[in-house]
């Protein structure tokens, strides 16, 4: 569905791409990715060691464990929203500002969550301002993923977009990285002072590292693809009502494709976490530890597939991560089931690799489903309907543990379930790839 563009009477040169630049603006993309996904990924494992005993005590466990994911969720609901409203600046008004606010908006609300005082001192406000807070975290994130692999992949030549795309990705391990080892830190502190204050010191650190991520985005330049539009006068004025009425089935197989990468990981991470130290009885340490190995190897498969990708495809890479995950959900979780250490890392390892191998090409994917005048939404709605419908995938299959008699065979089914229809969307995406017109490639 690529749009055509007339060059009758233009006077306006065609946009010329560099290699060189191209490295710089990916990588200062996946700096700033990367700490707005320590942000985000911070509530996550708080959802599951500390929200649901200090914010949501006025209910039994289990309720207080399911109203913590549940305001996990707010903000996977809450990023289509973001998506829109994002997607719309930045088709039509640029890249660069939308990404510039987005940052400001999750690094703010990210350290205010380190300051919200618990149930014990404010009552029913304390869950009121965490679920206020999470959700204007999900509306930046609900722009800030989109913006960023459309800004590195309109800034780089076309047959190198597969490895600029899975940089952007690396900053979802180091993200995690970043979060889980602020929380294994403080975990060494003694039970009492990490309930007391300890847990909020990685929430506080998003105030001196949003100005780190604000100067690094200062300093990136405009898409020269976007600019090119505004020269021809081809933004769409609504853009994501333009996405539903010209590019609806390309958007459900961006969402298809999305979904494992979305969903599959926090399956893997927050769920994993939270079934491993509240239902199994293991050491959190251990869970969130295993966590940081697995992002590590998440960094290697990153940068592997998105070589591969420019070799075979980004949708057959896609195809392939589904169908392996599949495969291996339910041999994962009876790994997870034994309760020893070295399996429980092995099998989170293994799991976010293969996780891994579709995520690692979302980017180069789904910014080729759509042309450019409709990209920033396009890739923002798709990403971020995976998400808020994957989001609650930890919920749902914490309240399967109830069904189940704490047996882990409903988890894994919902993964195999995401992994198939993420199989599904890389092999119908792979076909329908667009490539843009009047690039000029300068290296």
């Amino acid at each position: 569905m690529a749009t055509s563009h007339s060059l009758e009477g233009a006077q306006v040169a065609p946009p010329t791409i560099s290699g060189k630049d191209a490295g710089t603006i990916a990588r200062a993309a996946f700096v700033g990715t990367a700490l707005e996904w320590y942000d985000y990924y911070l509530f996550g494992t708080a959802a599951a060691l500390v929200f649901n005993r200090l914010i949501f005590t006025d209910l039994d466990p289990t309720a207080a464990l399911l109203a913590s994911f549940a305001t996990f969720g707010v903000g996977f609901a809450a990023r289509p929203i973001g998506a829109i409203l994002f997607g719309y600046i930045g088709d039509r008004y640029g890249r660069r500002p939308a990404l510039l606010t987005t940052i400001v908006m999750i690094g703010v609300a990210t350290g205010l969550i380190g300051l919200l005082p618990d149930f014990g001192t404010i009552g029913l406000a304390a869950p009121i301002l965490l679920a206020v807070l999470r959700l204007v975290q999900g509306l930046a994130v609900g722009g800030e993923w989109g913006g960023a692999v459309t800004m590195a992949v309109e800034h780089a030549p076309a047959e190198k977009r597969g490895r600029f795309a899975a940089l952007v990705q690396i900053g979802s391990p180091v993200g995690t990285l970043l979060s889980s080892g602020a929380f294994t830190l403080v975990l060494l502190f003694p039970s009492a002072t990490f309930d007391a204050w300890g847990w909020r010191i990685p929430f506080l650190l998003a105030f001196p590292l949003l100005v780190v991520a604000l100067w690094i985005r200062m300093k990136v330049e405009e898409s020269p693809i976007f600019k090119d539009l505004v020269a021809h006068e081809e933004t769409a004025k609504v853009p994501a009502l333009d996405v539903l009425r010209h590019a609806g089935g390309r958007l459900i197989i961006a969402v298809l494709a999305a979904m494992l990468g979305v969903g599959g990981f926090y399956m893997i991470t927050t769920f994993t976490v939270s079934y491993g130290s509240n239902s199994l009885g293991v050491p959190r340490g251990v869970m969130v530890n295993a966590t940081l190995i697995a992002a590590v190897a998440q960094i290697i498969i990153t940068v592997l597939m998105g070589r591969l990708a420019e070799k075979i495809g980004p949708g057959k890479v896609t195809m392939w991560g589904g169908l392996l995950t599949a495969v291996a959900a339910f041999p994962l979780f009876a790994m997870i089931d034994t309760k020893s250490p070295v399996m429980i890392t092995l099998a989170i390892t293994i799991g976010i690799v293969l996780v891994g191998v579709a995520y690692a090409v979302n980017g180069a994917l789904l910014t080729e489903l759509f042309p450019p005048k409709l990209r920033y939404s396009g890739v923002a709605l798709g990403y971020n309907i995976a998400g808020a419908t994957s989001g609650f995938m930890p919920m749902i299959a914490t309240a399967m543990l109830g069904v189940s008699g704490n047996q882990s065979w409903g988890a894994a089914l919902i993964l195999a379930i995401i992994a198939l229809m993420t199989a599904a969307g890389g092999l119908i995406g792979e076909r329908l790839r667009v490539q843009d017109k009047r690039i000029v490639t300068d290296n």
